[in-house]
C-alpha cells in the first residue's frame, strides 16, 4: 500500500507529564478533549437511561457509539440523511466510533473469517452480512464520528500465541485497506481522526510488532489498544501496558479500549494511557451498584433503608445533590425506572470526576502517590 505520510485529523496537545503518566488536550472538529478521559459509552447512538443534556452536565466531553450496532439499525445510510451520529443524537462534541470488531467476533454468529473480510449472521434478526475494512469506514465516515477506528481482529481472551499471531497479521492488512478507503471517501479534506487497533493478546512482543508495523505504514495522531480486559489477569494487562507505554508516540492520543472500573482506569492513567470506555458505570447502575471511593456498594442494602446521607458524600452530581440513599433504595425496591437513571448518572459522574482528579494531581506531579492513596481506600 502506498500510505499517506499521515492521517492526523485531530491533533494530541501534551501538556503535562509526571512520571509515565499525562495529561493533554485532544483537538477535535466538534470541540477539544481534556485527557486522561472517560467516555460515556452510546453504543446505539445513546448512553443507556442518560441524555446528551445529563452528559454536558456531568462534564463528559466525547462519547462511544458503536458502528456494528448503528450499521444493523438504524443504518448508516440513515443517520447520514439525518445529517450525521452528531445531529441525530443531538450531541454537540466529539464522538468515537468504535468499528464494530469486537461486537462481530462477540455477538455475531460467525460463518466466515477470512483477509477479505467477516461473513456473520445478524445478532438481532439473523440476516447476513459481509463485514470489511472498506465498509467499516464507509460506515464510520457516513455516521461522521470525530474519531474513527480501524477494522480489527480481536482474538478470544487468553488466546494461543498462533491465534494472536494470526490477529496481528489480518489486522495489519485490514489497516491498510481502511486507510485507503478513507482516502478515497474524504480525498484529503477530512475531520476525522482514524486510529489504528493493536492486538496480540498477552504476548507483549506481539503486541509491539503490531504496534511497529501501524506505525511503520504512516504518521498516526494515536494508537488503540485492544483486545485487553477480556479475562486474562490483571496483573498480566498492566504489564503488557507498561511495556508498550515507551514505545508509543509521545505526541498521539492512547485509547484503552473496554477499560472502565476505578482501579484498572488509575493504574492505567499511571502507566500513560489517556482515553478509556466502558459499559460499567452504566450497566452497573441498571443493576444497583454504586460507585464509590470506598468500593463499589450495593444499593438495595438493608443499611440503606432509613440513610438520609447521599451515596457519595461530598458528590457533586444530580444524584447526590438532590437524593437521599434511602430514597435511591426504595426506587430500586419497587423497580422504579428513576433509580436506574439516577445510579447511572451518579457511576459516570464518579468515573468523569476521578478522572479530573488524575489530571490535576499530573498537572501537580503528584500523581503515583495519589493513585496509591485512592487504590488503598478503595475495596473492590
Amino acid at each position: 500500500m502506498s500510505a499517506p505520510a499521515t492521517r492526523k485529523q485531530g491533533k494530541f496537545e501534551l501538556e503535562a507529564s509526571d512520571g509515565a503518566a499525562r495529561a493533554g488536550l485532544l483537538h477535535l472538529a466538534h470541540g477539544s478533549v481534556h485527557t486522561p478521559a472517560f467516555m460515556p459509552v452510546g453504543t446505539q447512538g445513546t448512553v443507556k437511561a442518560v441524555s446528551p443534556e445529563e452528559l454536558e452536565a456531568l462534564g463528559a466531553e466525547i462519547v462511544l457509539a458503536n458502528a456494528y450496532h448503528l450499521y444493523l439499525r438504524p443504518g448508516h445510510e440513515l443517520v447520514r440523511r439525518q445529517g450525521g451520529l452528531h445531529k441525530f443524537m443531538n450531541w454537540p462534541r466529539p464522538i468515537l466510533t468504535d468499528s464494530g470488531g469486537y461486537q462481530v467476533f462477540s455477538l455475531a454468529k460467525i460463518n466466515e473469517v477470512t483477509d477479505e473480510g467477516v461473513w456473520f449472521q445478524s445478532h438481532i434478526d439473523g440476516s447476513r452480512h459481509f463485514i470489511t475494512p472498506e465498509l467499516v469506514m464507509d460506515i464510520e465516515y457516513a455516521l461522521g464520528a470525530d474519531v474513527i477506528m480501524a477494522l480489527d481482529e480481536c482474538p478470544p481472551g487468553r488466546a494461543d500465541r498462533e491465534t494472536a499471531a494470526r490477529a496481528v497479521e489480518r489486522t495489519q492488512g485490514w489497516l491498510e485497506r481502511c486507510a485507503r478507503r478513507l482516502d478515497q471517501l474524504s480525498t484529503g479534506e477530512g475531520s476525522q481522526l482514524l486510529l489504528p487497533v493493536v492486538q496480540g493478546g498477552t504476548f507483549l512482543d506481539l503486541r509491539l510488532e503490531s504496534l511497529r508495523r501501524a506505525r511503520d505504514l504512516c504518521d498516526w495522531g494515536g494508537f488503540g489498544i485492544g483486545g485487553l480486559s477480556v479475562g486474562e489477569p490483571k496483573q498480566l494487562m498492566y504489564e503488557i501496558l507498561e511495556g508498550m507505554s515507551p514505545e508509543l508516540p509521545k505526541h498521539g492520543v492512547r485509547y484503552l479500549m473496554g477499560v472502565g472500573y476505578p482501579a484498572d482506569l488509575l493504574e492505567a492513567v499511571r502507566l500513560g494511557y489517556d482515553l478509556f470506555d466502558c459499559v460499567a458505570p452504566t450497566r452497573n447502575g441498571r443493576n444497583g451498584t454504586a460507585f464509590t471511593s470506598a468500593g463499589p456498594v450495593n444499593v438495595k442494602l438493608a443499611a440503606w433503608r432509613d440513610d438520609v446521607s447521599p451515596i457519595e458524600a461530598g458528590c457533586g452530581c444530580w444524584t447526590c445533590r438532590s437524593y437521599s440513599r434511602a430514597y435511591i433504595r426504595h426506587l430500586f425496591v419497587a423497580e422504579e425506572l428513576l433509580g436506574l437513571r439516577a445510579l447511572s448518572i451518579h457511576n459516570l459522574y464518579f468515573l468523569t470526576e476521578l478522572m479530573r482528579q488524575a489530571r490535576a494531581a499530573i498537572c501537580e506531579g503528584r500523581l503515583s502517590g495519589w493513585v496509591d492513596g485512592w487504590t488503598e481506600r478503595y475495596v473492590s
